[in-house]
């Protein structure tokens, strides 16, 4: 199974090129991408207090204050006051879901993996921005970036792939137990919420590029069920006409590990990727 995908890079006569290039290019169609999304920006953060890992982590004030937010924006949008614990999990998704796509899309559309601490990933929901600042991005050795400051490289495919799970694992694992208390979930449930995240950003992307079986069958790839501290595989299967994952035409769909609890806000309309319906 082959998921590197053909791209026109401009990073391509070493020692000329800074990285800041290299991070400006790697994030590039990524940007795009996310256009509807937030607005992403790749450099140094700007001043002022977005929502980072870091804060996330240290200040409870905060996670609390995210959570009342969510609470009110779903109450407004259906009506319905939500329990404390899904506005902590719609709360959360929002942070996970951009902070891993923020690593994920970069290996899915140019084989570079970003490495962000803590503090890497700023989050605006004011401006609609995110700010990604990496450590220092993994690449393939064919890569015109291999070598560069700031650039590492790994041998193959798969140990790219360990790269990634290795720094959403890394960027995560804090967040994922510091909301523990407000989900009321054990460890295997908020690390199965992170195997949704990582997934369905991936899935996002593609389906958006128009390569969503291309998207399937990496993400299938990358979360084949057996790599720990993610609980649980993508689990792509087919939906319609066409080869499913490992194709290029055809819809594809997947069972989600964790269920998002949407449900408890709109009982009629159940998620077409919930578990609570969808298990074999």
């Amino acid at each position: 199974m082959t998921t590197a995908v053909a791209t026109s890079r401009v990073v391509s006569v070493p020692g000329t090129a800074t990285r800041a290039d290299v991070l400006r290019e790697t994030y590039a169609r990524l940007g795009e991408t996310l256009r509807p999304l937030v607005r992403l920006d790749a450099g140094p953060r700007a001043a002022g207090a977005p929502v980072t890992g870091e804060r996330l982590v240290r200040d409870a004030g905060l996670r609390e204050w995210l959570v009342d937010m969510a609470g009110r924006r779903m109450e407004d949008a259906h009506g319905v006051t939500p329990r404390r614990d899904v506005a902590a999990l719609d709360a959360l998704h929002q942070y996970a879901f951009l902070a891993a796509l923020a690593m994920s899309g970069p290996w899915f559309l140019e084989r570079r993996v970003p490495w962000v601490g803590p503090d890497g990933i700023g989050y605006d929901e004011a401006s609609g921005s995110l700010t990604v600042s990496p450590s220092y991005i993994t690449c393939l050795p064919d890569d015109p970036a291999a070598g560069l400051p700031g650039v590492r490289v790994v041998a193959d495919e798969e140990q790219l792939r360990s790269v990634l799970r290795a720094a959403v694992a890394h960027h995560l694992g804090p967040v994922l137990e510091a909301f523990r208390p407000l989900l009321r979930r054990g460890p295997r449930a908020v690390w199965g919420l992170a195997t949704d995240e990582l997934t369905e950003g991936i899935w996002y992307v593609g389906r958006v590029t128009g390569e969503e079986g291309r998207a399937a069958a990496a993400a299938d790839a990358l979360l084949p069920g057996n790599t720990r501290p993610f609980v649980g595989a993508a689990g792509f299967r087919s939906c319609g006409d066409g080869d499913g994952g490992g194709g290029e035409s055809g819809e594809v769909t997947r069972t989600r590990v964790n269920c998002c609890l949407w449900y408890t806000l709109s009982p009629q309309k159940l998620c077409a990727t919930c578990p609570r319906t969808n298990r074999a």
